[in-house]
């Protein structure tokens, strides 16, 4: 505690009421909550296994968890809850499971499951709709987070492209019932349904928690919200730490009017502002507040620091991308050969992936390594995923999850329908989707169908009794040729070149597994186990990047992160902000956005912007983001276009010069 300043120690003693921290970026905001647990178990006799810590990430509740351990050693820490939304959401789903009519062991679809289901179901109902797959189910995304029920949408819905969603989202939930299977939002929807009509569930679960802390609170849904106003009930024990300004998730449901709506809904509500930054410099900061000073506020907050003023931010104007990729790389390598700095102290920031692949050739022409955040895991590859599914289901044939995914993966005519029908014979028979393939009959499921699924089921039982037969992988190199995968893959791949690769992942699946085998000296059920934590593993590798790689990544996966040395690229209009929210009039979240990327520099920041860009194959000329304009003019530091001259451009030579003095030296 003697480690806080004055509003953080406040902030943890404060156990009157419900309580805000409105906690500015570098504020500190972990160290709050960490040690507010720590307050409330040994000041205020408050046992661990009555207090819950959730928040957005699961790093974010590692890191949480790992820093309350070493607050609260042994015994007083035990049952303590630091889990996300979904993890607690989960927890609650699972022993409730009867109360919600699922059967034990119900499977969770992924983002890409739910399309997978949702485009089939368009084709199945409505022809060549399966191209509106992604567009749908994010709308029964939103619909689901704001906890608008399928028969609620249909009758809201007005236009024939709502009704169309409103449609698929009723279907979809059959088949999701039918499935004995939920998809991410149903892990909030489905808690604060239960504790609507199960009062007696929702009074034991407050109970349990007597007092519950949330980070990130601006970045709740409807859904989110609601749940953590039933779990406090009347109690009040409640402590929120959040940031209006770094709210930059509308598009996936948040809503930075929670915070606001904690006062309606509290009005004993008390706030404390944390302004002190402990991570930048007081330019910066200064910059950051001059550029979010543009949005409107329920609260008002100024960061401050006590780290100096530090040095001139940078803006560079560059003839195109191209150069401005080249012009970063160069000024990364000569900034660290004159400071002697790490590599890894250098973060790169934009707003579209797409950004990124310039970066990269700039960099990869340099040999200098980088790290690239947010890439698509290898587990996270649709050809991986669809083998990784045939391995569980050799080893366990009760997974649904992966019965479902490759039932019909080569195509085998099983449509929808006929795995929902196959679904409901399983509910009813309190068995899994493989054992019902033998137990359904020709009354329950169309014969055509009903033979088609007793023939993979009967094909995947022989694959299964050529494992248990054969040493190493050879059955399984069998069964993907057996089934045609790589003509599959050569169907759905847009160039032959695209269809190899993929291949490629799936060879490469399949000799890490006979690897494991030899050097972990296991037997083939043991090696898939262990394969398919590969994928949490490989997570771990990604959030932990080496000291010595320059980090690329975009400006929504650089929240929570911080950096010394920042270079924010693409500082145009249509870019940041993105078009879309020029077209929308949606400003305010871009400008977040930005303050986001400002606020993760340390000690320097350059931002660049391009006087033209190709877009969809030709050049277009681009204008400065409006964002540079709301800046502190009088801090900026131009560079290119009419800001060089002569005497700019030696200095920076000399600063060079000297640098590569003293290294010789």
């Amino acid at each position: 505690m003697t480690q806080l300043n004055p509003r953080q120690r406040e902030a943890v003693r404060y156990i009157d009421g419900p309580l805000l921290v409105l906690a500015g970026a570098g504020s500190g905001k972990t160290s709050v909550i960490t040690e507010k647990i720590a307050y409330l178990v040994h000041s205020c006799g408050i046992r661990a296994d009555r207090i819950a810590a959730v928040t957005f990430t699961k790093k974010a509740a590692r890191e949480m968890q790992g820093r309350v351990g070493r607050l609260l050693r042994g015994q007083s820490a035990e049952g303590l809850t630091v889990s996300t939304f979904h993890q607690l959401g989960l927890k609650i789903i699972r022993s409730e499971c009867g109360a919600l009519g699922l059967k034990s062991g119900f499977s969770i679809f992924d983002s890409e499951d739910s399309r997978t289901l949702i485009r089939d179901l368009l084709i199945q109902e409505h022809g060549a709709a399966g191209d509106q797959a992604a567009a749908v189910a994010q709308r029964i995304s939103h619909w689901k987070n704001d906890r608008l029920l399928p028969e609620q949408a249909l009758a809201g819905a007005t236009r024939p492209a709502e009704v169309l969603c409103a449609q698929t989202y009723l279907r979809y939930k059959r088949a999701l019932r039918a499935y004995n299977a939920l998809d991410f939002d149903d892990l909030i929807l489905l808690p604060t349904l239960l504790f609507e009509h199960h009062a007696d569930i929702l009074e034991k679960r407050q109970h349990r928690i007597h007092y519950l802390l949330v980070d990130e609170y601006q970045d709740t849904n409807a859904g989110q919200y609601l749940l953590v106003k039933q779990l406090i009930g009347l109690r009040g024990g409640l402590t929120v730490v959040g940031d209006d300004d770094q709210s930059i998730y509308a598009w996936r449901g948040a809503r930075p009017e929670n915070l606001a709506q904690l006062q309606a809904d509290y009005p004993g509500l008390k706030v404390v502002v944390l302004e002190q930054n402990y991570r930048s410099t007081a330019r910066i900061l200064k910059a950051a507040n001059a550029l979010i000073a543009n949005n409107a506020h329920v609260f008002d907050k100024q960061l401050w620091s006590e780290l100096g003023y530090g040095e001139p931010l940078r803006v560079i104007r560059c003839a195109d991308e191209q150069c401005e990729a080249d012009q970063v790389v160069a000024e990364i390598l000569d900034h660290q050969l004159r400071r002697r700095t790490r590599l890894g102290d250098y973060a790169v920031l934009y707003r579209g992936n797409h950004q990124s692949r310039l970066i990269e050739l700039a960099l990869q022409r340099q040999q200098v390594p980088y790290h690239l955040s947010g890439g698509t895991s290898f587990f996270a590859r649709n050809e991986v995923k669809d083998i990784m599914a045939y391995l569980r289901l050799l080893i366990n044939e009760n997974d649904d999850n992966a019965f479902l995914r490759i039932a019909n993966v080569p195509r085998r005519k099983l449509g929808t329908a006929t795995l929902e029908a196959l679904g409901e014979v399983a509910n009813r028979a309190h068995c899994s989707l493989s054992s019902a393939c033998t137990r359904a009959g020709p009354d329950q499921l169309p014969e055509s169908g009903l033979r088609r699924l007793r023939e993979f089921r009967d094909w995947m039982d022989g694959v299964r009794r050529a494992c248990a037969g054969e040493p190493g992988v050879s059955a399984i190199r069998r069964m993907v040729r057996d089934m045609a995968y790589e003509q599959w893959l050569n169907q759905l791949s847009s160039s032959e070149e695209v269809a190899q690769r993929r291949m490629g992942n799936v060879h490469f699946l399949i000799d890490s597994l006979q690897r494991v085998m030899r050097e972990e000296q296991v037997a083939l059920d043991e090696a898939i186990s262990r394969l398919v934590l590969r994928d949490l593993m490989e997570q771990r590798d990604e959030e932990d990047a080496g000291p010595d790689q320059v980090q690329l990544m975009t400006l929504h996966a650089a929240k929570g992160l911080e950096f010394p040395h920042v270079y924010i690229v693409g500082m145009e209009e249509n870019l940041l902000p993105h078009r879309s929210a020029v077209e929308s009039g949606s400003i305010e979240e871009e400008r977040r956005l930005a303050y986001v990327g400002i606020t993760r520099a340390r000690q320097t920041l350059c931002m660049t912007l391009a006087a033209r860009r190709r877009q969809f194959g030709e050049a277009v000329n681009c204008e400065p983001s409006r964002f540079l304009a709301e800046l502190p003019q009088d801090d900026l530091q131009w560079q290119g276009g009419d800001a060089d001259t002569a005497a700019a451009n030696a200095a920076r030579g000399q600063q060079t010069l000297a640098g590569l003095k003293e290294l010789f030296s």
